[in-house]
């Protein structure tokens, strides 16, 4: 089958390959023929190593699917069911499963050491235990997540990661209130879904922070009330909120020098939101005396903080009643050959969210 694997950590750019095989299928397990798969910026960061990711691997995680087969003591799917796919599966038995903190599990994590496929020259991994860039994948059955009917495969892949960490930001991990202020310091697929889980629970006044102008101008149609490059944040900071700072502010971007700015950005008492996936050897610095003195609440979230399950089909409902709109986010969509090309859509910003079409 074809896949595009990336060799090495640091290269640029993916080989599609029709020589990959995916392994592993058996008891628990499920085969899965994907059909749409998302490009989400943690596929470029693991290829450029700011994540950790053994390689050769094939990226992808963000993927919707029909199941092919279906192993040995596996319950409640069958050939033919429609699925996204969930990268961070619930164990269910864990310590931080059984607290409620299924975002937190760690069972998914191990599947990442484990290869996903293997092509004549060895084995080879799937990103986040999954690699959805690619004609077939074979994951726990956990990882397969039906979908209604009337989802569509390129919907259901965004709800699989973006859609649900950047509602979920909003929603579950910050509880932004009614009539508060917003900040969301970088504007891509999850930015934009930030934004719109800030919209849903009625902040009233939402800034969306981003260099690349098509990308404010989306988040002015996503219901940003607001849009300004980065220079601009400090003179917005100063109109909006007489230079107290806002409320809420979501770093989306996953780097020390925005998380700092967004510290700096969020009001004495209000609450930074850390969305973005960044780097192990990179340290946000904050003074003692701030820490304390300022009472910010600093709130990492992991894949939208709640549990993804019922984050799923939240999503679907919102969709479903108009309440938000995904199919906007996609922006691009090419076919796995054009794989290279969705890359560099991605490091230049001028997509929101490409789909891969396979």
């Amino acid at each position: 089958m074809r896949a595009a694997v990336l060799h090495e950590i640091g290269q640029e750019k993916l080989e599609v390959l029709d020589d990959v095989e995916a392994v592993g299928f058996g008891p628990g397990k499920v085969r899965i023929r994907v059909r749409a798969t998302g490009l989400c910026h943690s596929d470029v960061s693991a290829m450029s190593g700011v994540l950790p990711q053994p390689a050769p691997f094939v990226p992808g995680h963000e993927g919707a699917g029909e199941i092919l087969d279906v192993g040995d003591g596996v319950t409640g799917l069958n050939p033919g069911d429609r699925v996204l796919l969930c990268w961070l599966p619930a164990c269910g038995t864990c310590a931080a499963c059984k607290r409620g903190q299924t975002q937190l599990c760690l069972a998914g994590f191990m599947n990442a050491g484990v290869p996903n496929f293997k092509r004549p020259g060895g084995d080879v991994f799937g990103f986040a235990g999954t690699g959805t860039f690619a004609e077939e994948v074979v994951v726990a059955a956990g990882c397969a997540v039906p979908i209604p009917d009337d989802v569509p495969f390129d919907i259901a892949a965004l709800i699989g990661c973006g859609v649900t960490t950047g509602l979920g930001a909003a929603i579950n991990t910050a509880k932004v209130e009614a009539g508060s202020s917003v900040a969301v310091i970088g504007c891509g697929g999850v930015g934009i879904s930030a934004i719109q889980g800030a919209k849903l629970k009625g902040a009233a006044q939402i800034v969306a922070v981003d260099p690349v102008e098509s990308r404010r101008e989306a988040a002015l149609r996503f219901g940003a009330t607001e849009a300004v490059a980065p220079d601009a944040l400090a003179d917005a900071k100063q109109r909006i909120t007489a230079g107290e700072g806002f409320d809420y502010v979501f770093e989306v971007v996953g780097k020390s020098a925005t998380a700092r700015t967004a510290y700096e950005t969020t009001r004495r008492g209000g609450t930074l939101c850390v969305v973005g996936a960044g780097a192990l050897d990179d340290f946000l610095q904050l003074n003692m005396f701030e820490l304390f003195f300022d009472e910010k609440k600093i709130l990492p979230s992991m894949y939208g903080g709640g549990d993804v399950l019922t984050s799923y089909e939240r999503a679907i409902a919102l969709w479903r009643a108009g309440r938000i709109d995904l199919a906007s986010l996609i922006t691009h969509r090419v076919p796995l050959a054009g794989i290279n090309e969705a890359i560099d859509q991605m490091r230049t910003g001028v997509a929101l969210r490409t789909c891969i079409e396979i």
